[in-house]
């Protein structure tokens, strides 16, 4: 024991040294393997920041208790009606014991106390705001508080419906969940939290190991608990006097929203939930942080706070494909391979937990509910909330954060406008020259740019697809098909007004291609005018004819792989040798993978058209 307070009391003299923002981490990082001493420390520090004179201060340091009786619960132990049992659980102020209640009635529980040597006025206040939180709500993803009191020696202890099971990444992984499994498991996850929110209770600490998914009637139930450190938004929920010191950080770095990151909690909303929410659903599908725990945990208090509120977060398809070996095993987790997961978080999914994630607050879900509903869109197909940052949006950041950069090459601009004016006069002297040659290898290129952009349309790569027909689309009239083609991949990557400006012009068109565009319109009119996107989906069935060329169009609007391959084998139906539907078939099998199937498709494009440039295309890919 004497070594023991001589090792604090030297660690302790060594924090008091340091500036004070760096002295939480000190101490953090020296005591990680002995959390009482870490406790008491921490308290320890908190005496010596207080505003108290020295001849004001108590021999010992206000707000801890000395356990001079050396009395501490275990395990058959009894507190008012119940014996304790087992320790399954320990926090950074308070222990959880498994224990039996013998009367009124019989059952286990989660009893929870705060520890001997933390029950200082603001950790007590803390816990008592836990207990009204917990007693407020009423759902059944949100642990019940079933009783409170005090031991002995006065300090408060509340008990908690037993939740046995595990954390929810830990749940997902060991039962193997597809991406699919996990989305449907985290739904009622957002539906607690949006519960909470409406009693006025913000949890602030939102993480896996505090979402504990148990099984009833064989099912998957998910849970959250802890509420430790909750904040009431409408009401007061204790008597006792609860605030938090400025620039102190409350919850887990990792799932902290940048606002929380601040410190003071002062300007803290339900939308901090949203963000540890979204941290929780990006580490579910990647099987990986956002930022690195070593990383960010090494850093000091104020490096920890500029990397949450300022450094974006990569995509979840970009930070997984940087685990390297580890992302197969992930990718195992979720009953796929790397390649397959990435395709799909490359997709809408990651635009889901990013929206929730934003730096800017405003830009997030505005309740957790509607986070919930945006991923019951992405499994019903429908369209999302979410959308990809906007290109000005982005560019505002960007010189936001670089703008001594911004200002250097606005001068360096300025500089070389006289000789651009010259040079662009050279150019477009030159550039009339060279139009005369580009018309006759204009139709070429304009084929061979097509066919790239239905390769990758058909292997889900959108942005790419969409880059290759932009780059033409302004130079040539492309004609009413390529147009219809165009809005589809903008309905893809999200741009959805685009899009419908793009299919309000095409609707006057022939009723093949006016009929393909009213049924991308019922799609993008689906979420938000249901009345709507009936309309145009009957104007498409009484319009489009039973023909192969119909059919092909249809496929140009389905929102699978599957279904346009059904609509494909529609129109080969009408005509086994209508040459648009077979390649775009061939496509279809290149996306899924069927290689077979595409060079069976293939042989037929090779006797109907040799000389296509995506021909050699499907035979290099039919060896791969």
């Amino acid at each position: 024991m004497l070594a023991e307070a001589n090792t604090e009391e030297a660690i302790f003299k060594a924090a008091i040294k340091l500036e004070s923002d760096d002295q939480a981490a000190y101490v953090e990082r020296v005591c990680m393997s002995d959390p009482p001493m870490l406790a008491r420390l921490r308290a320890l520090l908190e005496a010596h920041r207080g505003p108290e004179d020295f001849l004001d201060r108590p021999a010992v340091c206000e707000g801890i208790t000395a356990d001079a009786s050396g009395l501490t619960e275990g395990p058959g132990d009894v507190i008012g009606p119940y014996k304790l049992l087992e320790r399954i659980g320990e926090g950074g102020m308070a222990v959880v014991y498994l224990a039996e209640q013998a009367e009124p009635i019989q059952r286990r529980v989660a009893l929870k106390i705060i520890k001997l040597g933390m029950d200082t006025k603001q950790v007590i206040a803390r816990f008592e705001v836990e207990r009204r939180a917990l007693a407020l709500m009423d759902h059944p993803n949100i642990a019940k508080v079933l009783d409170a009191g005090a031991t002995e020696t006065g300090r408060p202890y509340f008990v908690m419906e037993l939740v046995r099971g595990v954390s929810i990444a830990e749940y997902c992984d060991k039962h193997r969940l597809s991406t699919r499994e996990r989305l449907e498991l985290f739904i009622p996850v957002c539906n607690a939290v949006h519960h909470a929110h409406q009693k006025g209770i913000i949890h602030r600490d939102l993480k896996p190991s505090n979402i504990m998914v148990t099984m009833h009637d064989g099912r998957p139930v998910p849970q959250v608990i802890d509420f430790g450190i909750a904040k009431a938004t409408s009401q007061r929920l204790t008597d006792q006097t609860l605030f938090t010191r400025y620039a102190e950080m409350i919850g887990t770095p990792e799932y902290m929203s940048p606002e929380q990151a601040e410190g003071g909690g002062l300007d803290v909303d339900i939308r901090t939930d949203i963000y540890s929410l979204g941290v929780v659903l990006y580490e579910l599908l990647t099987g990986a942080l956002p930022f690195d725990t070593e990383t960010l945990r090494e850093a000091p208090p104020a490096e920890i706070r500029r990397i949450i509120r300022e450094v974006e977060p990569p995509r979840p398809s970009t930070r997984l494909m940087s685990l390297g070996k580890e992302a197969e095993e992930i990718a195992a987790h979720r009953q796929t391979d790397v390649v397959a997961l990435t395709r799909r978080l490359h997709r809408e999914l990651e635009w889901i937990p990013l929206k929730a994630m934003r730096k800017d607050r405003t830009r997030r879900y505005v309740s957790a509910s509607e986070f919930a509903n945006d991923i019951e869109n992405y499994l019903h197909c429908a369209p999302l909330i979410a959308a990809p940052e906007s290109a000005p949006y982005r560019l505002r950041k960007w010189v936001k954060r670089h703008r001594l950069s911004v200002a250097a090459g606005l001068a360096i601009a300025l500089a070389l406008m006289t000789g651009l004016a010259v040079s662009t006069m050279m150019y477009i002297r030159a550039q009339q020259a060279l139009n005369a040659l580009a018309k006759l290898e204009g139709q070429v290129e304009t084929d061979q740019i097509l066919s790239r952009t239905e390769r990758l349309s058909a292997e889900g790569r959108y942005e790419a697809a969409l880059a290759e027909i932009e780059s033409i689309l302004e130079k040539r009239n492309l004609g009413p098909k390529a147009q219809l083609l165009n809005a589809q991949l903008l309905f893809q990557v999200g741009r959805w007004e685009e899009a419908r400006s793009g299919l309000a012009a095409l609707v006057s068109e022939g009723p093949e291609i006016a009929g393909s565009a009213h049924y991308l319109l019922a799609r993008i009119s689906f979420v938000n005018d249901p009345v709507k996107a009936e309309e145009h989906k009957q104007r498409a069935e009484e319009m489009l004819p039973d023909t192969a060329e119909a059919y092909s169009l249809r496929a140009t609007t389905a929102s699978t792989l599957q279904e346009t391959l059904e609509w494909l084998s529609k129109a080969l139906k009408f005509d086994s040798a209508h040459y648009p539907s077979l390649k775009a078939r061939a496509l279809t099998y290149y996306g899924l993978k069927r290689y077979q199937s595409m060079l069976e498709d293939a042989v037929v494009l090779v006797a109907l058209r040799p000389q296509d440039s995506l021909v050699p295309h499907f035979i290099n890919s039919s060896t791969m």
